[in-house]
């Protein structure tokens, strides 16, 4: 993906169908480094952080 890494995490249970699979959305490690990104930042830095990530947020909203 060209905005960051897409995991997909899958087991299988011995059969054709998976037991469970999990996807993570490219989006969602670039949400989760906003804390180490805005410290030291003041408030009103905060949208222009966010926006220049590219979060696609219908895909972090779960």
């Amino acid at each position: 993906s060209p905005k960051g890494e897409f995991g997909i995490f899958m087991v299988a249970d011995g059969t054709n169908k998976p037991w469970r699979c999990h996807v993570r959305a490219t989006g969602m490690a670039h949400l989760q480094a906003m804390d180490f990104l805005c410290k030291g930042h003041m408030l009103a830095d905060a949208p222009a952080i966010l926006g220049s990530l590219d979060i696609v947020f219908g895909e972090v909203d779960r």
